[in-house]
């Protein structure tokens, strides 16, 4: 068997093990606890270990706003899309999926598999593209939904600076970004991994063996898809992996990216799940709605949970059938195939609802139309 198949064998049976262990799990707050360890201490392990490894170079400073690029075009595309899903404009399933669907959350859902398949060196590029992305969903993202919010009311719009101020404030204090800037400095002062003390790096080293297990038992512990609102989601998201994937083939080109594990690297970043972040900006505003008796909602909190609830098994099942198949999957015309080939599959749906809705309301007239006739002769 191949190796990376063998890899992907092995995590699904991780992934497995964590479905098995639900009943075990059964408060929220566990799993909660999990995902604190994973993101606050064995994500930042691993993402320092990872760019202490590697040379710095000027080109790692262009991968945050690359991404920043990649989130924008799915901003400003989707809404344009989302009609086709059968979602319809300026509602508040609309509004929840054009600021759910642009944002990347790939702490959980690639960098685990990017250091499994592809090492250290990919996963510091991939933490770099990252810091962009997180601007995006933290401050960007927060802007337009309170717009969004202040238009549906009918309120003048004045954005909290104070909110910014506090946003910054979380975006520079998460201990991810906090071991990226401390990694950073020690890179510019010449210091790599085999500088550092050995209890410092031994530690930082057995912590980062911790991730790929946890993130994989905790997909399993976490994963949880519901019949509402289902074919929806999967269609938006379907169309959502085409569209990145053809937007990637777009990057890999104008770029002249012929590497294969570059390529690897910006489809799996592209390809992840949707970011918590975007749904605690619709929350809060969802909180404060309430709060203010509000009759009409910006945003739909149960459609954002679903969306989210999807998105995290969808993205890992695309991403490892992606780094499955390796280098092979990365040839041009393959990835334009793959994403036409996702892009029908999103819209495919929505088309044959619209499909039988019109044959059905054209048998309903067929049915009564002579009824109708012989009504009016009598008349």
């Amino acid at each position: 068997m191949d190796v990376s198949l063998q890899k992907t064998v092995g995590f699904l049976v991780f992934i497995g093990i964590g479905l098995l262990l639900k009943v075990k799990f059964r408060q929220k707050e566990e799993t909660t606890g999990i995902k604190k360890i994973i993101l606050n201490l064995a994500l930042p392990a691993t993402i320092f270990i990872a760019l202490l490894s590697v040379e710095l170079k000027k080109e790692l400073f262009l991968l945050p706003f690359l991404a920043l690029i990649l989130n924008l075009l799915l901003f400003f595309i989707f809404p344009f899309l989302l009609p086709l899903c059968g979602i319809k404009k300026d509602t508040s399933e609309y509004r929840t999926a054009s600021l759910l669907i642009p944002s990347l959350a790939p702490g959980l859902s690639a960098f685990p598999f990017i250091l499994e398949y592809l090492g250290d060196g990919a996963l510091a590029k991939a933490a770099m593209a990252d810091l962009g992305n997180k601007v995006f969903v933290l401050i960007i993202l927060y802007i337009v939904a309170m717009n969004w919010f202040y238009k549906v009311h009918g309120a003048s719009s004045s954005l909290h600076i104070s909110k910014i101020r506090d946003l910054l404030k979380v975006l520079i204090a998460e201990p991810v970004n906090l071991f990226i800037i401390a990694a950073l400095i020690l890179l510019g002062f010449g210091y790599h991994l085999e500088n550092l003390p050995v209890v410092f790096s031994e530690t930082l080293k057995r912590l980062s063996l911790l991730m790929t297990p946890l993130v994989l038992l905790f997909i399993g512990l976490a994963v949880s898809i519901k019949k509402g609102q289902f074919q929806k989601i999967f269609s938006m998201l379907m169309l959502r992996a085409g569209t990145v994937i053809l937007i990637s083939t777009l990057f890999i080109s104008l770029g002249n990216i012929s590497f294969g594990t570059d390529r690897l690297i910006v489809l799996a970043f592209s390809l992840s799940a949707c970011s918590f972040w975007p749904f605690a900006h619709i929350a809060a505003i969802g909180s404060r709605e309430q709060q203010e008796g509000r009759k009409f909602k910006t945003f739909s909190n149960t459609l954002a949970i679903n969306i989210l609830a999807l998105s995290f098994p969808m993205s890992i099942i695309l991403i490892l059938g992606m780094f499955s198949f390796g280098n092979a999957i990365t040839k041009l015309p393959v990835l334009v195939i793959i994403s036409v080939s996702l892009i029908f599959f999103g819209i495919a749906p929505g088309l044959f609802q619209k499909w039988r809705y019109s044959n059905k309301k054209n048998l309903v007239e067929k049915k009564y139309r002579p009824d109708f006739k012989n009504a009016n002769a009598e008349a």
